[in-house]
């Protein structure tokens, strides 16, 4: 059994105060025996209007999120995936929503850039998100071996990617996580389903941390991060606010749930392997 965490915070445009409380979490999780740690989409910068100079410094030799990330994973002898950073492939590039995962050595170890941009209409006090406007588009998948199992990366948006999560199944992901910042429109309407799904289909546990209530500016997300298992049942959850969600992955479980139903070896038709090359970016998805 393999306890890992997911955590929940309300970020502001204010990364001081952001990874100050992002530690706190971090610490809180630590403490009750995680092994792998998952922050939110934007965790150290919600709504701000300075995203690009954030981009350009972690780009620099500065990097002040992702010390602060290196310096939590080793303090704290866990794994500790950055849920979402805006971050440059090189200096003065277009900054990408990157997640970034570092050992308890606090070595970066993985990098994933999200591939699905939110760029769509949603009925609340916003109304328009164009995510492209700010960032590119990620091209490649990544699957990485840790201590408590093979995890898949993704990103809030791809969650209604199927394919995606079929793609990381077959690269051999036992875990796939979820760091979203899913607003409340949507994530009552489809959170717990799509993430029940993707479990279901795939039988990998995944583990969702989420933006969780009403954030300076006037924007509200949906909360309710959780872990999922293979079966497609919410193992440990909460609702609103900040905190933490700790759980255990079983393998003996998950070889059990893949031994008894084997839908990888039974699927007539082949998972997408490669990414197809990125819609242009004013297009609007979904």
């Amino acid at each position: 059994m393999h306890q890992v965490a997911a955590i929940q915070m309300i970020s502001g445009p204010d990364v001081h105060a952001n990874l100050t409380r992002a530690g706190e979490l971090i610490a809180r999780a630590a403490a009750q025996g995680a092994r792998l740690l998952l922050l939110p989409e934007c965790f150290a910068l919600f709504g701000s209007p300075h995203l690009a100079r954030v981009a350009e410094e972690e780009a620099s030799g500065a990097r002040p999120i992702q010390q602060f990330l290196a310096d939590q994973a080793e303090r704290h002898g866990v794994w500790l995936i950055g849920g979402s950073i805006p971050l440059p492939r090189q200096p003065g590039g277009k900054a990408m929503a990157a997640c970034l995962v570092f050992d308890d050595q606090g070595r970066e170890v993985a990098r994933y850039d999200k591939l699905h941009l939110f760029d769509v209409e949603v009925a609340d006090n916003q109304r328009s998100y164009r995510e492209s406007r700010d960032y590119g588009y990620g091209d490649q998948l990544v699957c990485i071996d840790t201590p408590v199992g093979r995890v898949g990366l993704s990103i809030c948006y791809d969650l209604r990617f199927a394919e995606l999560y079929l793609a990381l199944r077959r690269s051999g992901a036992e875990l796939i996580v979820v760091p979203s910042a899913f607003t409340a429109v949507t994530g009552a309407a489809h959170w717990d389903i799509l993430l029940r799904a993707r479990a279901a289909e795939t039988q990998c546990y995944i583990l969702a941390a989420n933006q969780g209530g009403l954030h300076p500016g006037g924007r509200e997300t949906f909360g309710h991060s959780c872990l999922v298992d293979p079966w497609g049942e919410i193992q440990a959850g909460m609702d609103q606010g900040e905190g933490v969600v700790i759980g255990a992955l079983d393998p003996e479980y998950l070889e059990s749930v893949r031994g008894r139903m084997p839908v990888l070896q039974h699927r007539r038709f082949a998972a997408v392997d490669t990414i197809v090359p990125a819609a242009k970016e004013s297009q609007t998805h979904e």
